[in-house]
């Protein structure tokens, strides 16, 4: 169980860039418009009182990309204030880079770097701000119980 506990092949560095590319995808239907017709009792009308939920908002560009090669992931998309962003993932030295372009004129144009980390200790561990139903441990030890025959076998 302990090399299931370690993250240092490079497979866990793509899993973690196209982890990234799910949370660039997920941030889009955020601005999708709402869906209408729904059953609020009311056959779908509720009686033009206008509400956050059928309020009509303009979508969000939901664009995300991902590439990599022997070395290198590169994740794209666009964040909430519709500039692209890139996540680069080193796999061979275990760090990763966000960088922000913006467009427009001349003096609105630019790259920025947004942050840079090494993530070789990053991806040591078990959990950090986890909010699943079970830690790690705790579905680790009802998984040894389930092999071991036990009575609670994992749900």
């Amino acid at each position: 169980m302990k090399l299931l506990r370690r993250l240092d092949d490079h497979g866990s560095l793509l899993l973690c860039g196209l982890g990234l590319a799910v949370v660039g995808l997920a941030v889009g239907p955020a601005g999708a418009l709402p869906q209408t017709g729904g059953n609020n009792g009311n056959g779908g009308n509720n009686g033009g009182v206008t509400t956050p939920q059928n309020q009509l908002r303009a979508p969000l560009p939901a664009i995300a990309t991902s590439d990599s090669n022997g070395q290198m992931i590169a994740v794209t998309g666009i964040d909430l204030t519709g500039s692209s962003v890139l996540y680069l993932v080193d796999t061979q030295n275990r760090q990763i880079a966000i960088y922000q372009a913006n467009g427009g004129s001349d003096s609105t144009q630019g790259v920025k770097l947004i942050g840079a980390r090494r993530i070789d200790l990053d991806l040591k561990l078990y959990g950090f701000n986890d909010k699943s139903e079970y830690s790690f441990e705790e579905l680790e030890k009802r998984f040894d119980q389930a092999k071991g025959g036990a009575a609670n076998p994992v749900r």
